[in-house]
Formats: C-alpha cells, sequence, structure tokens
C-alpha cells in the first residue's frame, strides 16, 4: 500500500459511514410515513385508539412518538422518532416523521 492509498482510507471510510447513515435515516423516514398511513386507516375505520397505538407502535422506528386525533370528518395520526446511528451514539439525532389524514368513516368517531 502507497503513502497516498493510506492517506486516502480514512476519508472513504468517513464517507461510506455517512452513506450508511443517511440510508438509515431514510429507512426511519419510511417506516414513519408507512405507520402513519396505516394507522389512519385504521383509526378512520373505527379501531380503538389505543389499537391504533399499538399497531402504529409495531410499524413505527422504535422509541417513536404517537398522536392520533378522530373526529367525526377528519381522522390524523402524526409519527416523529430521534434516529441516531447505532454506531454513533455520541452523535446527534436525526428527527424524523411523517402525517396522515384521512376521511373519517361514520360512526368511527364513537369508538375508544
Amino acid at each position: 500500500m502507497t503513502a497516498e492509498t493510506a492517506a486516502v482510507l480514512p476519508s472513504l471510510m468517513v464517507v461510506l459511514a455517512a452513506a450508511i447513515w443517511a440510508v438509515a435515516v431514510v429507512g426511519a423516514q419510511l417506516e414513519c410515513v408507512d405507520a402513519a398511513r396505516a394507522g389512519a386507516r385504521a383509526a378512520a375505520r373505527g379501531e380503538s385508539i389505543e389499537q391504533v397505538r399499538q399497531l402504529v407502535a409495531d410499524l413505527a422506528p422504535d422509541g417513536a412518538e404517537v398522536a392520533v386525533l378522530r373526529d367525526a370528518h377528519t381522522t390524523r395520526v402524526s409519527v416523529s422518532a430521534q434516529v441516531r446511528p447505532k454506531w454513533g451514539e455520541r452523535l446527534p439525532a436525526v428527527s424524523v416523521g411523517s402525517d396522515a389524514a384521512v376521511i373519517t368513516e361514520p360512526g368511527a368517531d364513537e369508538a375508544t
């Protein structure tokens, strides 16, 4: 290995780590989108808020916060999470999240 190659190697490792971290953040964002959509559909059908929260928690990243608002017209679910790489606990967390809103089905707003 030449001296030039040895000097470039740490830079390549940093770029590779950043790319892997970016993929993990995008994956967590997509999990939030899927969880919010599934939760909004379930809540709009009339499933209980606790069932909806459990469904969303199962689909969302670990430690995600969930908010469910349902009235006679609209059902909204918000999911947000703080994501940090498992190999870099000292790095700052990145916030990801998603909101989903659907029309509430008749009678669903009376469910608990």
